[in-house]
């Protein structure tokens, strides 16, 4: 017997409602009624058309642009749901913001990432289901439970149905030293070698491009990273593979945050294909190299798995 919820219900926020409606159509159900908007004076109202009491709810919202509406969104939608008496509130954010944020990287720095997972936790969250946070160790900044899916599954079965069996002949690449790990599980299960790209990051959103790991002449290169945010590194990084006799590159992240001049950086890039998870909406700006994929099959799966009170371990392999 499911003990804490009668039902299931899901809403969303204003940050990725087309992936909430997603996760909702492969769930055979239909997205919870509600309202989410702001007052004249910028702040935001939340109204909820449907009764949740004992309901096991989910909220559908990443935390990204613009971060602080959504978050505030995500907060004011929980604390909602809370005072209707729902049996346990999940927060469901594809894309965690403020993860980069995660230790004091220098004197008198903030620890962001840790202050929204007590804000989430004081607004009444029960859980959180979440994809790749930048780094893991995040998920202690809880003190309830976190789920941390892998977009790795997805672009592994994508790579494999795109090029075959010359899978094996092809390049992983690491852009930098913090994806070695989820880098060389992804070329683990396509079973290919694997590069580094070591860097030296003189300030915020730039970066040199020291040196290239690995033997990449001749070879089609995959470059593997968590994010783009400015794309500075993934553009580097992709010059550096040519400039080092790389046939081909191409790149995937989880999210796509696109921020800044990176649409114009990936357009001047020798990148052919960036494929990115749709954990953040699709950039609107006109760009022949992005190719989007659907995460929604993976959270409707985890979403069902966390309502029956069954393990999520298999959505990992």
């Amino acid at each position: 017997m499911i003990s804490h919820g009668k039902d299931i219900k899901i809403f969303s926020g204003n940050a990725n409602r087309k992936l909430a409606e997603d996760i909702c159509r492969q769930m055979g159900t239909k997205l919870g009624e509600s309202e989410v908007g702001k007052f004249s004076d910028g702040e935001i109202f939340v109204s909820l058309y449907e009764t949740v009491r004992g309901s096991d709810v989910f909220v559908v919202q990443s935390t990204c642009t613009p971060v602080n509406d959504n978050l505030m969104e995500l907060l004011i939608m929980i604390d909602a749901l809370k005072r209707a008496s729902a049996g346990r509130i999940t927060a469901v954010i594809p894309y965690f913001g403020y993860a980069r944020q995660d230790r004091k990287a220098k004197a008198r720095d903030p620890i962001t990432a840790k202050l929204v997972a007590n804000m989430l936790t004081a607004a009444g969250a029960d859980r959180v289901l979440t994809m790749d946070l930048h780094a893991s160790q995040i998920q202690g900044f809880f003190d309830i439970p976190v789920d941390n899916l892998a977009g790795n599954p997805i672009f592994v079965d994508y790579y494999a149905k795109k090029f075959g069996t010359d899978c094996e002949n092809m390049m992983a690449v690491s852009p930098d030293v913090g994806s070695v790990a989820r880098t060389r599980a992804f070329a683990q299960k396509l079973h290919m070698n694997m590069a580094i790209v070591d860097k030296r990051r003189q300030k915020a959103n730039s970066c040199e491009v020291m040196n290239v790991i690995g033997d990449v002449v001749g070879k089609d290169c995959i470059l593997f990273d968590d994010m783009v945010d400015t794309a500075g590194s993934l553009c580097n990084a992709a010059q550096a593979l040519i400039d080092h006799g790389a046939k081909s590159v191409h790149a995937c992240a989880s999210h796509g945050v696109l921020s800044g001049p990176a649409i114009e950086r990936l357009n001047n890039s020798p990148i052919q294909e960036l494929a990115l998870l749709d954990t953040i909406p699709a950039n609107v700006q006109a760009c022949d190299k992005l190719k989007y994929l659907t995460v929604a099959p993976m959270f409707a799966e985890a979403i069902e798995r966390i309502y029956q009170e069954i393990s999520i371990s298999k959505l990992f392999r």
